[in-house]
């Protein structure tokens, strides 16, 4: 079973998790930050993913230290969930369409981090989220899972769907490349053999 709990608690922040990367999308989230609390649901949704996630955060401060503290969260617990990643596919990408616009997102569980967000959002905020930690959560996501993650804006005109479809496109993405391949299930997926 892929499946990890965790805590990572800071004198910032305390977060507790549950991960199952072979879940139903079912989710339960609460980090104070209500549209991050949906975007997080929709990793879930669409990612195939069951988590639970309960976030406390300095939010009298702001909004920076849960949401990187989650990113870094979440991709330890996909990293330990993914145990020696023999036999997934190891790499997936989506193009997520949502009405006036379409996202891109690849990723690759090499071992090495490495994050490229190529979006620009129209607005500083959706509703009580500041989009401009987009960055900064998938920038943790992807040091903390050791994995390369890339997004990109195509177009679009609504802040909310450009948002939602790069958090739907990454939930895609990550559900190709953890899936596993029958075929090849004992395979680790590296000609170096070491991921």
């Amino acid at each position: 079973m892929r499946k990890t709990k965790l805590q990572r608690t800071t004198k910032e922040t305390d977060i507790r998790l549950r991960l199952n990367l072979d879940g139903r999308g079912k989710s339960k989230i609460a980090t104070g930050i209500r549209f991050f609390d949906h975007m997080l649901e929709q990793i879930a949704r669409h990612g195939g993913l069951d988590m639970e996630l309960i976030a406390r955060g300095d939010l009298d401060v702001d909004q920076h230290h849960t949401v990187e503290d989650v990113g870094i969260a979440l991709g330890e617990a996909v990293k330990t969930a993914l145990g020696s990643k023999r036999g997934i596919l190891r790499a997936g990408y989506f193009l997520m369409p949502m009405d006036d616009c379409l996202a891109a997102a690849a990723l690759d569980f090499s071992g090495r981090a490495y994050c490229v967000c190529n979006f620009k959002i129209s607005s500083g905020r959706v509703g009580d989220f500041q989009t401009e930690l987009m960055e900064d959560f998938f920038r943790a996501f992807a040091h903390a899972a050791a994995a390369n993650v890339h997004l990109k804006l195509v177009y679009g005109r609504s802040s909310h769907h450009q948002v939602e479809s790069i958090f739907k496109a990454f939930a895609k993405a990550l559900r190709f490349a953890v899936t596993r391949d029958k075929q090849l299930r004992r395979v680790l997926p590296s000609t170096k053999e070491l991921l």
